[in-house]
Order: C-alpha cells, then sequence, then structure tokens
C-alpha cells in the first residue's frame, strides 16, 4: 500500500497481449472524467501491473496508491488526526483518495470492497474531490487520479449500480498462443534481470503529457447517443462515457475532432458492461449484437451527413483497438499535464466546541434504512454509525475519535489539560453491515431412484438463487452427498460463472452418507456466521441414510445437531414412492424445521421453496 517506486513497475508498454486493456487505461489518463476502469478476469492476467505501469508513464512523478480490502472509511476519505488532538489542535488528516491525487487509484477485488467504500471511490473519481466530514470538521481535497479496479468474476460480482459507474470495463484473460505467452514470459525474465532499455516507456509519457481530449461536435454526440438507445443502455451514463472516451481516443491519436468511428472503436469498452441486467447475461458485447447495434444507429443517421469526416487527418486508419505507435505524439498539450491544482478551503465549523460539549453517544454517521443491514454490534468489522459505553469485560472494537471526545470532555469538566486518556475514557464502536444470506443446499446424489432428477433440480435452483444473489449480496453453497462421504462441491459463492464451472457433471451412485452430509452442512454453517452471514441449510432427500451401520440414526443425531445450533433448516423430501416412509419428515422434525413434499422435483419448484423459506 503507498507510492509504488518508477524504477519498480514493469514496463507499460512491454505487457504482452493486453493491448484493449492498455488502451482503456491510457483514454483514462487522457480523461480522468471517463470515471475509471474496471479489470475484470482471472487471476494472474497482469490487471495490477497494467496499473502499476500506468502510474509509471504519469507526468510528473505520479503515485500509485493501492487500496487494501480492509480500509476503513476514515482510511479512504481522511479522518481526524489524533496526534494533533491529543496536543489540543483539531485537525484533520488526508485519506488514500488526496494521496492518490495526480497518479493511480488501483483496487483490487474490488468487488469484495463494501459498497459504500466502493461509492466513495467512484464519486472520489467522478469529481476530483474527496470530501472530509468528521466531528464538525470538514476538508476538500484534490484528488485527480485515475481509478483501476480489478476483480475475479469466480469471487462474484459488482452490483448493477456500481458495476455501471465505472467508465470502462475490459475482459482480460491470459494469452492462449504458446509464442505469446512464451513471449511474456521472456519480457518478465529480462525485465527481472535488468535487461532492455533504461527508459523504456518514456515514448508513452511524453505522448501522454501532450494528449488532451479532442472536440466532439454535435453530429457525434447524436450518433453517440443512437448507439447508446440501439444497445439497450439504460440512462445517460453510457451516452457520457461514449463520448468522453471517443474524445480521448480522437486525442490521443493526435486528432483535434472526434469522428463517429472513434466512437464505434470505444463502444465495447463503455457499453458492455451497461447492458448486463440479469446475472446470466454474457460481460461483453458479442460482436453480432454491437453489429446491429451499430447498423441501427447508421440507419438513423439523418440525410446529408458524412460521419467519417473524410476531410480530417486520420493518424490511424486501421480501425481496431490495438495500441497505436507510442512514439507518435500529438501538436496539442493537455490531458493529464494540464491538471490545474486545486485550492480547498478547509472549514473548521465548531472545530473542538461540538467535540467537548456534543452528545458522546451521538452518531455522526446516520442509521441505513431498514432492511438494507444489520446491526453487528461491537465489532470490528462494518461500518461505524454510532459509539458507546464498553462492557465489563472492555471494548471490543475501540472508537478513537469518540473515546478522544469523551476524554477531552471529562478533561473540560476537571479543568486539566488536554494530555491525557484514560482507560475510563475509552468508547466502542457498533458498526453496521450489509444484511447477507447464505443457502447451504444438501443434495443426495446417492443411487436411489430419481438420482438424477434431485442433481438437475438443485443444480438449476442454485444458478436460479444465484439471480438474488447478484442484486442482495446473498451467497449459495451446494454440498453432495454419495458414497461413504459428503463433499462441499460449491463454496459459498456469489458467482454465476464459478457456479456453472463447479456443477456442470455432478456425480451419482452410490450410498446415501446423510449424517456426514448434514453434519457437514452444520461447520459450514457455521462458517458461514462467523462471517456474519445468515445461514439456510437446505437438504433435497428422501431421507434414506444407507452409509454405514445405523446410518438412519446417525442422520437424526446430525439433525438433532442443527435445531441445538439453531441453524434454520428446510427439508425437500424427494421420496418418490407410492408408499412413503416418511423418512424425510422424520430428519426435518429432528432439525427443528420444515419439510416440504415436492410432487414435481424441477429446479423451479425447488427454488420457489427456497426463496419462501428465505423470505
Amino acid at each position: 500500500m503507498g507510492r509504488e517506486p518508477v524504477s519498480r513497475a514493469f514496463p507499460f508498454g512491454a505487457v504482452v497481449g493486453q493491448e484493449t486493456a492498455r488502451l482503456a487505461l491510457v483514454l483514462a489518463a487522457v480523461d480522468p472524467g471517463i470515471g475509471g476502469v474496471l479489470l475484470r478476469g482471472e487471476k494472474g492476467t497482469a490487471k495490477s501491473t497494467l496499473a502499476r505501469g500506468l502510474a509509471a508513464v504519469l507526468p510528473g512523478g505520479a503515485p500509485f496508491i493501492e487500496l487494501p480490502i480492509g480500509a476503513t472509511e476514515d482510511r479512504v476519505s481522511g479522518g481526524l488526526d489524533l496526534g494533533a488532538a491529543m496536543a489540543g489542535r483539531a485537525e484533520l488528516r488526508p485519506g488514500l483518495l488526496a494521496a492518490a491525487d495526480g497518479g493511480v487509484l488501483y483496487v483490487d477485488e474490488v468487488n469484495l470492497l463494501p459498497d459504500h467504500l466502493v461509492d466513495l471511490l467512484l464519486d472520489a473519481a467522478a469529481s476530483g474531490t474527496a470530501q472530509t466530514e468528521r466531528d464538525g470538521l470538514s476538508q476538500a481535497s484534490a484528488a485527480r487520479f485515475v481509478l483501476v479496479g480489478s476483480m475475479n468474476p469466480e469471487e462474484g460480482e459488482l452490483r448493477p449500480q456500481l458495476l455501471d459507474r465505472f467508465g470502462l470495463a475490459v475482459e482480460i484473460k491470459a494469452p492462449t498462443g504458446a509464442a505469446e505467452r512464451a513471449a511474456a514470459v521472456r519480457a518478465r525474465l529480462g525485465f527481472d534481470r535488468g535487461q532492455g532499455s533504461a527508459h523504456p516507456d518514456r515514448a508513452w509519457a511524453d505522448r501522454l503529457a501532450h494528449a488532451r481530449p479532442a472536440e466532439l461536435p454535435d453530429e457525434v454526440v447524436d450518433f453517440a447517443c443512437r448507439l447508446a438507445l440501439a444497445a439497450g443502455v439504460e440512462g445517460l451514463r453510457g451516452d457520457l462515457v461514449l463520448c468522453r472516451a471517443g474524445a480521448a481516443l480522437a486525442g490521443w491519436e493526435g486528432r483535434d475532432l472526434t469522428t463517429p468511428s472513434d466512437i464505434e472503436r470505444v463502444a465495447p469498452l463503455a457499453l458492455a458492461h451497461r447492458r448486463r441486467r440479469r446475472p446470466f447475461d454474457p460481460p461483453t458485447f458479442p460482436p453480432e449484437e454491437l453489429q446491429r447495434a451499430l447498423d441501427q444507429a447508421r440507419a438513423d443517421q439523418p440525410p446529408g451527413r458524412n460521419e467519417d469526416y473524410p476531410n480530417q487527418d486520420h493518424n490511424n486508419d486501421d480501425n481496431n483497438q490495438d495500441d497505436p505507435d507510442p512514439a507518435h505524439t500529438g501538436a496539442s498539450t493537455g490531458g493529464v499535464a494540464d491538471r490545474a491544482e486545486q485550492s480547498n478551503s478547509d472549514r473548521q465549523d465548531g472545530a473542538w466546541g461540538d467535540l467537548v460539549e456534543g452528545d458522546p453517544s451521538r452518531s455522526s454517521l446516520p442509521l441505513l434504512p431498514p432492511g438494507k443491514a444489520t446491526v453487528t454490534g461491537p465489532t470490528v468489522r462494518g461500518r461505524m454509525i454510532r459509539d458507546r459505553a464498553p462492557g465489563s469485560s472492555g471494548p471490543v472494537a475501540i472508537a478513537p475519535v469518540a473515546s478522544l471526545r469523551a476524554s477531552l470532555q471529562r478533561q473540560a469538566r476537571e479543568d486539566a489539560g488536554p494530555n491525557r486518556l484514560t482507560a475510563a475514557d475509552l468508547r466502542e464502536a457498533v458498526r453496521v453491515r450489509p444484511s447477507r444470506q447464505c443457502t447451504i443446499l444438501v443434495v443426495d446424489t446417492s443411487g436411489s431412484m430419481g438420482a438424477a432428477e434431485r442433481v438437475r433440480a438443485a443444480t438449476g435452483a442454485v444458478l436460479g438463487l444465484l439471480a438474488d444473489a447478484y442484486r442482495s449480496r446473498s451467497r449459495v453453497a451446494l454440498i453432495a452427498c454419495r458414497g461413504t462421504e459428503a463433499q462441499v462441491v460449491l463454496s459459498p459463492t456469489a458467482s454465476v460463472e464459478l457456479a456453472r464451472a463447479h456443477l456442470e457433471a455432478l456425480p451419482t451412485g452410490g450410498a446415501t452418507p446423510l449424517a456426514e452430509a448434514l453434519e457437514l452442512a452444520g461447520r459450514l454453517a457455521e462458517q458461514v456466521r462467523r462471517d456474519l452471514d445468515e445461514p439456510l441449510v437446505v437438504v433435497v432427500s428422501d431421507g434414506r441414510a444407507t452409509a454405514g451401520a445405523g446410518a438412519l440414526e446417525r442422520a437424526l443425531a446430525s439433525a438433532r445437531t442443527l435445531r441445538q445450533a439453531a441453524i434454520r433448516t428446510l427439508v425437500l423430501d424427494a421420496e418418490g414412492s407410492s408408499r412413503p416412509l416418511g423418512l424425510a419428515a422424520r430428519v426435518a422434525a429432528e432439525a427443528g424445521g420444515e419439510c416440504v413434499r415436492l410432487d414435481d422435483m424441477t429446479p423451479v419448484a425447488v427454488e420457489a421453496a427456497v426463496r419462501q423459506a428465505r423470505g
């Protein structure tokens, strides 16, 4: 975390096989108003290498700030300077947003970052300002940076509201050809040995220092809006990003005027992630759909227009997304190099007045709307909403500002100098975090009648439930029960891609180790609880435990363990016999849960039953 020395950054122009991602980063550097770049792809695809390399080619020794996943809101946007406060001064210290001014702010695994922190990042990236409001103090700091977020979709998706706010998104993959992979490995090995030019990225840096967005004729803006409509993009953010990115591309290539071809070239970067209305939609813009949208936008062109502007000097006529020659420099100046220093007024309204005389239990942050969050009490996780006096065992998580405020209030009453914080002054933080559910499906995949039907129903229901997970940040897990043991086939996840990869072919056959499966479900549920999620165990079985001696008695004992641990359980009776034994109902009764008999063991029926149980 912090400023990355330029000398350690792998050359931006030497990264092999990621031309589209490199172009997106360059466009965001030419015009930071684009709103940041999301690099979406598997691990080990040079996402962080590209982000570090971009900082090295920005003008003026730009900082590279990496945001840790565990960062607090105070660390991100800034907070009270405790050192100054102990000396009796009311001062705010800047956060990571201000530290990234003029450079790159990189957020790895941005999809795992709490939503309110992602909002802070995106707001600062769009406005160029980091606003700090803490305990009667207010301060605005310049925060003009290129925001780069990376994520592995197997670890869960960004919520649609946040995904839409990233200006550009790139699906980034490792090279698939042996020759290209070998070239990437040789480039890395050579860099580690100190081989190559002493200034390999000088041409990139020189070109960025002189790049600025080109002018946008009204005809091009009209074309961009028609294209966004044809692509089915909701809202105006897609239209704006299309225009900004097209102008940045023209300026990067040294042209003074943006053309429709520039809009067409940036369309996949600006529109693909804004078309994802359902979690099962592909994250890219299929070429045939893009072509249909382009054809429709062109067909709507008013007569007499020449969208190609043949009188303009095109310095890159191949109209692809490969990197232009970095040695080419346009005649214009501006872009990142011309970022103006913003004068910020530090308002200290009230200063220590509110700190000393205010209510120490008063929350400085509003409570979230009902149903959107769960108050988790004194904990180190989540967003702090208020503070309180600790219990007899002491504070679980200290609230520094509130503790300092209590100390100052006490010292004001005692007419003492502000120079000592005692144990009696300590306050603990009460935090809130989004409420999440985790559904753990236990599926009997043994060789009993109807196993294949149960597997199809359960796996289909998992994918259906993940539609909720995409919107609500809930998770789904699956345990397969066959042979002599139970196995976690799908760990708790919100990722559709990961679920598909693990559920394509579940093995069936053998006995039914139901006791082991319920015991494993209990352990997984406890693990989920430690993550502050609410577990729901759903058992899809006929209740016939057949693995090992005393299989049914052991299964009923494992079910009682679920009840004793207060783990909510739903049993979906999959027994298809005309003379049911009622074993599934016995398992449900021992677990203290509900048993639902499904006449049709289909994905829709299983999904509906789980939704009803989850409320």
